[in-house]
C-alpha cells in the first residue's frame, strides 16, 4: 500500500463516524492532495484562507460534540493558527479544571523538497520539534505507512487532540 492510499484510507475511516468534519481550504476541489475522495461533500467544511479562524472553528465544534479534522496544507502555515493551538486547544481542559475537553485531529503537510514543484522554503519547514516543546498534545510524525494506520487510529480513540505530520514527498 502508498503513503497516499494509507492516508486515503485512513480518513475514509474517520469519515465513517457521522460526526466528523473536515475543515480546510481548497477541500471541496483538491480533496486534501486526493486524500479526501471518499469523504462525503456534506462533511467537508470549505473555509478562507484564515488558518487560525479554522482552528477556532474547529475547537468550537468539538466543544458540542463534532469531531472535526482541520487539513493545512502546509506545516508553515500552522504558524498562523498558533495562538488558538498553543494557548487555546491544548490548554482549555487544565485551565477549566477538565470541564472542556475539545479534541480536534490536525492534519498538516511538510512540502515537497523532491518534486519538481519545488514551492520555496516558505512552504517547506518542519516545526515537529518546537511544536512539540509548546504543547502537551501528542506531534507525530507519519513517515511511513505503519506510522498513518497507527496514529490516525491512535488519534480517533484519544481523549485529547492531535496533531499529525505528513509528507508531501510521500504522497
Amino acid at each position: 500500500m502508498s503513503y497516499k492510499d494509507a492516508l486515503i484510507r485512513a480518513n475514509t475511516y474517520l469519515a465513517a463516524d457521522p460526526k466528523t468534519r473536515f475543515i480546510g481550504y481548497g477541500l471541496l476541489k483538491g480533496r486534501a492532495l486526493g486524500t479526501l475522495v471518499n469523504v462525503p461533500e456534506h462533511q467537508i467544511i470549505e473555509m478562507p484562507v484564515a488558518e487560525n479562524l479554522m482552528m477556532d472553528m474547529a475547537i468550537g465544534m468539538a466543544l458540542v460534540g463534532c469531531k472535526p479534522v482541520v487539513f493545512l496544507e502546509r506545516m508553515d502555515f500552522l504558524m498562523n493558527c498558533m495562538d488558538a493551538l498553543v494557548n487555546h486547544l491544548d490548554k482549555i481542559s487544565t485551565i477549566s479544571n477538565g470541564e472542556f475537553m475539545p479534541k480536534v485531529i490536525i492534519r498538516c503537510i511538510v512540502g515537497n523538497k523532491n518534486k519538481p514543484l519545488y514551492t520555496g522554503l516558505t512552504h517547506i519547514q518542519d516545526f515537529t520539534e518546537g511544536l512539540q516543546a509548546m504543547v502537551t498534545m501528542p506531534v507525530v510524525q507519519l513517515k511511513t505507512v505503519a506510522d498513518i494506520n497507527y496514529s490516525y487510529e491512535r488519534a480517533d480513540k484519544a481523549l485529547y487532540s492531535t496533531v499529525l505530520v505528513e509528507y508531501k514527498d510521500l504522497i
